[in-house]
């Protein structure tokens, strides 16, 4: 397999990477079948240590299950306008943080530290890595998304434990996020947090530190 890693290339990519945005506002049209199908099998392409790929996908039809999601949702993000005060508590309530009443397709995503797979290789010293993995599987799901005109929200103000009881996922998985995909009202160059004033993105330099 060849590729042109050109500047075309890497112009499109740039582009793919600034349009990723975490999305909250869906239109209700419905993907074509079988979409969340072929961009989980993309998401398969992610590193993963050792191999291992931990990943496990667990999409959401039930209409009680999304409605008992979203309450948790709305409770959850009740009490987290509470550790903020004045100017910051009004930007907050204000804010739409999830798109659940939306969004056509929905997913939770889960790691699953127990598994065989990769026979612990790279993760002695740091367990973590199962869940490193499972984040870049997700990232790399929310590129493919993106690239076929479709736009994903992380939605986590969710209670771990009462996610993992609700969709009835093994013990010993844990939690990453629930997400909400589908296509997006708008595009946009800027997350919606900078939009609304809540924080200003900061340049990469601010990040760097060199020894």
């Amino acid at each position: 397999m060849t590729s042109a890693f050109d500047d075309t290339f890497r112009g499109a990519l740039r582009e793919l990477l600034v349009l990723r945005r975490d999305v909250r506002r869906f239109r209700r049209e419905v993907p074509p079948e079988g979409t969340f199908e072929r961009l989980a099998e993309l998401a398969n392409f992610a590193p993963s240590v050792g191999l291992s790929q931990p990943w496990r996908f667990v999409t959401v039809d039930d209409i009680g299950r999304r409605r008992a999601i979203r309450e948790m949702f709305v409770a959850e993000n009740a009490t987290a306008l509470g550790d903020y005060a004045e100017e910051k508590a009004r930007l907050y309530a204000s804010l739409k943080l999830a798109g659940l009443d939306e969004a056509p397709l929905q997913f939770a995503v889960f790691a699953d530290r127990t598994t065989p797979q990769g026979a612990g290789l790279g993760r002695r010293t740091m367990p973590e890595m199962i869940e490193y993995s499972v984040v870049a599987a997700v990232h790399t799901l929310w590129l493919a998304a993106r690239a076929e005109g479709l736009g994903l929200g992380w939605v986590s103000i969710l209670d771990p434990a009462r996610m993992a009881v609700l969709l009835e996922v093994p013990a010993d998985w844990t939690f990453i996020g629930y997400f909400c995909l589908g296509y997006p009202e708008t595009e946009a160059a800027t997350p919606e947090l900078e939009r609304a004033g809540w924080e200003q993105r900061r340049p990469a330099g601010d990040f760097i530190t060199r020894r």
